[in-house]
């Protein structure tokens, strides 16, 4: 899987408009700045081998998917499927609301928090028991509350799938118990996981060790099955699942210094294989990846002279930052295209250059670089006077006036020769 490219580009450019065209007397200027990776010398590891079926790595806020092992394989997906139950609850269910526990009875080997029919608790408290110990009970009293029935929350489920984009999902229960039309993969698990996370609430709640809910008729405390929440201080969410048919699953988040991966892997053979799959996974994203800022909004990336005025310069600036997820180990650079010379006016925040920005050789962004202040109009005396202090301008000035004089003193002696004919004619 590779990471995805911004190819935005500006609506102007230095020569979008005849006016600012005209205002360009010099040809452009090319300059390219190589900003060096901080570990490009340092060789970066290979992905993982996994022991279950499938996997993928994936980068949370732009959803960027980084590596995979079949992340298309449609497979079972056990409990993870609770991810989609807690989505759908949360879009139609306020938290404080208080729901009645369904006729449901769970069997003695299913996870369950022992509601009992009628039972009313609030929607925040089962989302808990829903999350954290994969309470079947909790999500089957979400999804009668919320939708009215189980075949119409299920019927949400996979609407909210298809708005998601989720492709290679479809679900038949809010439980995840094994059924043919209940699948998902890898790669749609981790935007399951990335969706989650995007929910305050729900992003705090999968980052719980334990948890003590009140709201029931009795109070009850619930535990995390995660267990690298458990035992990972930067690991924090997202959910377990497990069935025979399907095997071990899990859908890990980890946040380090702001940038949080998600991973999903399914079909592995043990909790202890579980964990460490999705472990190496993310790891491994934080090893080989990371944001390059190498443009920022306001930043100054070229001096203008101002025509006429070659003493006085114009600071052109980036419109908007550029911020990419690239691997370590590619290189960034930034070609830059300004005028070396402006002639107002022109007016703040005018398009008179571009800034391409490229990683690993392909183009990721061009950004329109604009003037920072208005560009005044010179004057018709400091044009004069800028021609004036050109280099070899005086001696024309000296060469046009002497040949001025030259010209008005032959012409006087011409006329007083003439004079003086007529005067010695008139005489005779």
């Amino acid at each position: 899987m590779t990471s995805r490219s911004d190819r935005r580009t500006p609506s102007g450019g230095p020569f979008a408009s005849a006016r600012i065209a005209r205002a360009i007397a010099i040809a452009i200027a090319l300059a390219t700045f190589a900003l060096a990776p901080a570990q490009a010398a340092a060789k970066l590891p290979a992905p993982p081998k996994l022991s279950g079926a499938s996997g993928a790595v994936f980068e949370a806020s732009t959803g960027t998917p980084l590596y995979g092992v079949d992340a298309g394989e449609r497979r079972l997906i056990a409990s993870t499927t609770k991810i989609m139950t807690a989505l759908v609850a949360v879009d139609e269910l306020s938290l404080r609301e208080v729901c009645a526990a369904s006729g449901y009875r769970p069997s003695p080997i299913e996870t369950q928090i022992g509601l009992q029919p009628g039972e009313r608790m609030r929607v925040s408290d089962l989302l808990r028991a829903l999350l954290l110990p994969s309470a079947n009970d909790a999500a089957e009293a979400l999804a009668v509350c919320a939708s009215g029935s189980r075949g119409a929350f299920i019927d949400a489920m996979n609407a909210k799938a298809r708005a998601l984009g989720l492709t290679d999902t479809h679900f038949a229960t809010p439980v995840g118990l094994d059924s043919a039309g209940n699948y998902s993969t890898a790669a749609d698990l981790a935007r399951m996981g990335i969706a989650l996370r995007r929910n305050r609430f729900l992003a705090r709640t999968v980052d719980l060790r334990a948890f003590s809910l009140t709201s029931g008729a009795v109070p009850r405390t619930v535990v995390n099955r995660n267990g690298l929440v458990q035992s990972v201080s930067w690991v924090d969410g997202v959910k377990t699942g497990h069935t025979n048919a399907a095997g071990y699953l899990l859908v890990a988040s980890a946040t380090r210094r702001g940038v949080t991966y998600v991973a999903a892997v399914t079909g592995t053979p043990s909790e202890s294989a579980r964990d460490a799959d999705a472990l190496a996974l993310l790891r491994w994203a934080f090893a080989t990846h990371a944001f390059e800022t190498p443009v920022r909004s306001q930043q100054v990336f070229a001096r203008a002279r101002l025509k006429y005025r070659p003493e006085d310069e114009i600071d052109l600036i980036a419109t908007r930052t550029v911020r990419e997820l690239t691997r370590r180990d590619a290189r960034v650079a930034v070609a830059v295209r300004a005028p070396e010379e402006l002639q107002g006016p022109l007016p703040q925040n005018a398009v008179v250059g571009t800034l391409t920005v490229r990683i690993a050789g392909r183009v990721v962004a061009t950004v329109p670089l604009v003037t920072a202040t208005a560009v005044p109009e010179v004057g018709l005396f400091e044009r004069a006077g800028d021609a004036i202090a050109r280099p070899g301008s005086l001696i024309a000035i000296v060469v046009v006036i002497g040949g001025a004089a030259a010209l008005l003193l032959l012409r006087r002696r011409h006329g007083t020769r003439r004079s003086r004919r007529r005067a010695d004619m008139e005489a005779a």
